[in-house]
């Protein structure tokens, strides 16, 4: 059996390596293992994203619309494309 201490150096260091392996990105997401910022599920629900990024993302669309949805009918394939789009 490890003692206490030995149990919190461990942790620690699990919790430091999986901060320098995947830094928080931008509103908090992780990134994967090759630096790209992971991307918010399609199943996302809109009133989840109006809540990050404001009440006008995706005006004209329901709350319970899911981010594939939007991005179907946008035309686009990410979150970050939709907020390059031209409205």
């Amino acid at each position: 059996m490890r003692s206490s201490s030995n149990l919190f150096n461990v942790d620690s260091e699990r919790i430091t390596m999986a901060q320098k392996h995947f830094p928080k990105g931008l509103d908090d997401r992780q990134r994967d293992q090759d630096g790209e910022i992971r991307q918010k599920r399609s199943d996302t629900m809109v009133r989840t994203l109006r809540d990050e990024y404001g009440q006008d993302f995706a005006k004209g669309y329901r709350s319970d619309a899911k981010l594939g949805t939007v991005l179907k009918q946008e035309g686009v394939e990410s979150l970050h494309q939709l907020f390059k789009k031209p409205k």
